[in-house]
């Protein structure tokens, strides 16, 4: 690191120099432990400094230009601006208000003329948050020196305002304004004004912004940049009130000041942001590169195209849709490569529906990562962060974690294959926890991470810090609903407005989304929208810029083809046990797809009384985490690739599973069985059939499997129109599953222009196209119905949109608009809670319970069967578990069925877990297990619940016996 980046610590410092006595006794922090206090103009100098060294060393190219692009000096104004805002962030804890809450230190300050009643005598003072008055200072400073309007002065000034992560209401602003004894003491509000001026007029000499702020008075800030300064002030505030790092006494035993900031910056060790570098102009060699291609393997044409388009084109959105299995999230990582290197991104944040997907993505992402050529040799480490709730409980993200308490220890590249990366993986301790997390520079995690930026809570601007720096991956973008949309769609604009590149990937996605997801970041004017909606390729790559043109461009498919034979199949147990047992006659493998939990137990109990337990597997969400992992890696271990499987069955197995096989899992069936849904859905779990080409020694197919065919349940076929299961219609609606048989009708049926067979990938669009569009499917007869659940559907969605908008923030508003009221009405702190992912995703807050044993004697004790030496360890119960006991106990987290969070069985179940609450666990040295519900099970694995008895099983997972 260059030595010159710390020379403006000591000219910050120079704000005491020359302050008058009264100034400088103003107090930032007090220590009552130590009776140490530390003076305001320090810790705005430590603020500012920081500041600075986050503009010079880890705010990356595209923050940076966001906040540069009005100001007439650019980015030299730019990082004027920043050091400016974060020396002023404090400056209302030069007002009574704050001053009188230490009664010694106000003493001081009265003794110096800054008079004040105690605490007591302004009871009111809450009207006054220091950011709040600092706010109204800068207002007044600004506007009454510098003759700025007072719309003017807002814009500048809200950062202060927000800093502490919610900006404030005009309603806050004028409550303060009508009482001015609490910015300033009557009888004494000379001395306070002069006090407050003079720290104002020091700052702005320090920062160099006098002389510049004529100037800026001409600048309509956007409000994108707004919040980005206040982002990087929040972060600057939290490292300089760190007292390891800027300790609040003032003996630094002959230190200088530039030596003092320099140790503090180098003791917390920020890993640098990526600077990516152009990469190779030969597609097929990057490819190669970054993916450990196998010898002979061919870049797919999606691949090549998508590159290609990334090359020529100003960074923007990228909507890539393809066919299952077509290498769309190798494309997705490429393009954001690409884009990153043209935008200045300093990382990129991979969003995916479920933990077991963004699981799933992660270990692809740092493999990805570990073959990444290094642009910078000196940037010495990534940080990397897995987003979600449990992310603690992903090995490959505990790797990233076992280092010392400054963390810049972490897993090297793989030097046979980083193909000269330099940089490590690091996951940074200052980086970590739900605040903070989102800042490293690469990350994965569930889609809710990203759709948190369009939910008005707080410290929101630190979020958009976080984001407004990366290159933007969705996945599997066909997957949420209208309540989700409406958060994405938000979200987009605003990352529009800080100049994000955005690439969406999807196998499925109905063009009326490809035009929304076009309009949420472009904008609504243009004719080619229109176009986006109306193109018919597959697979398609769609590409715009903010308030440009859409391009649409179809791609030719790789040449991967699989027919699929479909039929209905009647919704009855011995129906589907004979036709099994005929398919199966001579071996086999045959995923059935359930739509509800319940349907998958009563299928597999059935299932093994006909052919036997041994042959059938259950796989569903309600099992623990950690036989949720074994399952899932069962699954692949047995069902995956050729090469890579193992002890695929030979003779005949069936696999029960519910929507945990449609994606994330690469699994491989002879025969596919599925309950009527949605047609995407549908689409994706053949997606699982005939996945790869088995020959002689690979699990070879038996014969009379070697067609691929997919029957279709769920429903009574002969109603007028088909009659989905009620389970599956309390999951989709009743609308979209008559959609889907309407669609599938004619494959049914044998009247499609291909019978019965349906050609992955040629029919992908077209069906999906015709089940989200608006013309009639199905027979005439169906009609009537298929209307009056359609009003019935669209209702429902206008509800849902005008929900989502309860606490959603509102779209970017127009330059110079001060975000005065950013996150009025807002849900508080719920990032990354029950709540928040609840309010996102609207859905009712599941309620998670942690699973262990308990003995008739009394011992708690952990599941006997866990894997890896976990499994029937005792746990202590008069005191705190060993760390390491703990982790396996929360790695137990089970969500329990939608029963149980209907709001009086989920109140009844809380009161009654909380009464078997072990006080020891509960203590704040208990991190893994302090305020976790705990669910005991008996000897034989049953408990009873809220009126329900609960049974549970390594094999089957929870399953309701009975309810009074």
């Amino acid at each position: 690191m260059d030595a010159s980046v710390f020379e403006y610590a000591a000219e910050l410092a120079r704000l005491g120099d020359g302050l008058s006595e009264a100034a400088r006794a103003v107090w930032a922090k007090h220590d009552r432990d130590k009776d140490d206090w530390l003076p305001l103009w320090r810790h705005l100098a430590d603020s500012g400094a920081v500041a600075g060294l986050l503009w010079d060393e880890w705010l990356p190219l595209q923050v940076r230009d966001v906040i540069g692009a009005v100001l007439p000096g650019g980015g030299e104004d730019a990082r004027r601006l920043v050091v400016w805002s974060a020396v002023t962030h404090d400056i209302g804890k030069a007002t009574p208000a704050f001053a009188c809450q230490v009664e010694s230190l106000a003493d001081k300050m009265r003794g110096v003329g800054l008079e004040m009643p105690s605490h007591r005598q302004l009871n009111d003072r809450r009207l006054a948050p220091h950011g709040l008055a600092g706010m109204l200072l800068l207002h007044e400073w600004l506007t009454e020196r510098y003759g700025w309007s007072k719309r003017q002065a807002w814009q500048w000034a809200i950062v202060a305002g927000g800093h502490h992560g919610v900006p404030p209401t005009m309603g806050d602003v004028q409550a303060l304004a009508a009482r001015r004894r609490l910015l300033r003491t009557p009888g004494a509000a000379q001395a306070w004004r002069a006090v407050q001026g003079e720290l104002l007029d020091a700052c702005a000499e320090v920062c160099g912004v006098r002389d510049r702020l004529p100037e800026w008075r001409q600048v309509n800030l956007p409000q994108a940049a707004q919040a980005l300064l206040t982002g990087v002030v929040i972060v600057a505030d939290w490292i300089a009130s760190n007292a390891d790092l800027f300790p609040y006494s003032l003996d630094t035993a002959g230190t200088s000041d530039r030596e003092r900031i320099e140790a503090a910056w180098r003791g917390l060790a920020l890993p640098s942001p990526w600077r990516a570098s152009a990469p190779e102009a030969d597609s097929s060699a990057m490819f190669a590169s970054r993916f450990a291609l196998p010898s002979g393997a061919r870049i797919r044409p999606l691949q090549e195209q998508a590159v290609l388009i990334a090359r020529g084109m100003a960074p923007g959105l990228m909507v890539i849709e393809g066919p299952m299995g077509e290498g769309k999230t190798e494309a997705g990582l490429a393009v954001a490569e690409i884009f990153a290197s043209r935008s200045g991104a300093g990382g990129v944040f991979v969003a995916l529906p479920t933990m077991a997907t963004s699981n799933a993505m992660f270990s692809r992402v740092l493999q990805w990562l570990r073959r990444l050529p290094d642009a910078d040799s000196g940037t010495g480490a990534w940080a990397v962060q897995l987003a979600h709730s449990k992310a603690a409980l992903n090995e490959d993200f505990r790797a990233l974690t076992r280092v010392d308490p400054r963390s810049v220890q972490g897993v090297q590249p793989d030097e046979q294959g980083a193909d000269g990366a330099a940089a490590e993986l690091v996951a940074h301790q200052w980086l970590r926890g739900r605040k903070k997390g989102m800042l490293a520079s690469f990350g994965v995690g569930t889609i809710d991470q990203l759709l948190f930026m369009g939910l008005k809570s707080r410290h929101l601007a630190l979020r958009h810090l976080a984001l407004a720096g990366k290159v933007v991956l969705i996945d599997e973008a066909h997957a949420y609903d209208a309540y989700m949309n409406s958060y994405l769609d938000r979200v987009l604009s605003w990352l529009s407005s800080y100049g994000v590149p955005v690439v969406v990937l999807s196998a499925t996605l109905p063009a009326g989304r490809r035009r929304e997801l076009v309009e949420a970041y472009a904008g609504t004017d243009g004719a080619d929208r229109q176009e986006v909606e109306s193109a018919d390729g597959y697979p398609l790559i769609t590409v715009v810029g903010r308030d440009q043109a859409a391009t649409v461009k179809a791609v030719a498919a790789s040449g991967r083809r699989t027919d699929v034979h479909i039929e209905w199949l009647d919704d009855d147990l011995e129906v589907l046990g004979d036709r099994l047992a005929g398919e199966l006659a001579d071996g086999g493998c045959a995923l059935v797809v359930r739509n509800t939990v319940a349907r998958v137990l009563d299928t597999a109990a059935y299932l093994r009384r006909r052919i036997g337990e041994e042959n059938v597997t259950v796989a569903h969400a309600r099992f623990i985490d950690l036989d949720r992992i074994r399952k899932d890696s069962d699954l692949t271990r047995r069902f995956g690739p050729p090469g890579e499987a193992e002890g695929r069955p030979r003779g005949p197995h069936v696999v029960v599973a519910s929507q945990v096989a449609e994606q994330s899992l690469d699994i491989d069936f002879d025969l596919l069985v599925s309950d009527l849904c949605p047609v995407d859905l549908l689409l994706q779990r053949m997606g699982r059939l005939h996945r790869h080409q088995r020959g002689r020694g690979q699990g070879d197919r038996p014969e009379r499997l070697r067609r691929a065919r997919c029957l279709v349940t769920g429903a009574d076929w002969s109603a007028v129109p088909v009659e989905p299961v009620p389970g599956s219609q309390r999951v989709y609606g009743r609308y979209a599953l008559l959609r889907s048989a309407g669609v599938l009708w004619p494959y049914l049926n044998g009247t499609a222009s291909t019978g019965r067979t349906v050609r992955l990938p040629e029919d992908i669009s077209p069906i999906v196209q015709s089940a989200y569009g608006t013309r009639a499917v199905g027979p005439e007869s169906w009609q009537p119905d298929m209307h009056a659940a359609g009003d019935k559907y669209r209702a429902h969605r206008e509800r849902q949109r005008a929900k989502a908008e309860s606490f959603q923030l509102a779209d970017t508003g127009r330059d110079g608009s001060a975000l005065i009221g950013w996150i009025d009405a807002g849900v508080g702190d719920a990032d990354d809670t029950p709540a928040g992912r609840a309010q996102v995703r609207d859905g009712v807050e599941s309620l998670e319970v942690l699973v262990v044993q308990r003995l008739a004697d009394g011992t708690v004790r952990t599941l006997p069967w866990l894997d890896g030496g976990q499994g029937g360890l005792t746990l202590a119960t008069h005191t705190v578990p060993q760390p390491w006991l703990g982790r396996i106990v929360a790695a137990c987290g089970l969500r329990l069925p939608i029963q149980f969070s209907i709001p009086e069985i989920a109140d009844q179940a809380i009161a009654e877990l909380e009464k078997e609450v072990i006080p020891a666990w509960q203590s704040r040295d208990s991190s893994w297990l302090a305020g976790e519900l705990i669910l005991f099970l008996d000897e034989n694995c049953r408990t009873r619940l809220a009126g329900y008895e609960l049974h549970y099983s390594d094999d089957d997972g929870l399953e309701i016996i009975c309810a009074e």
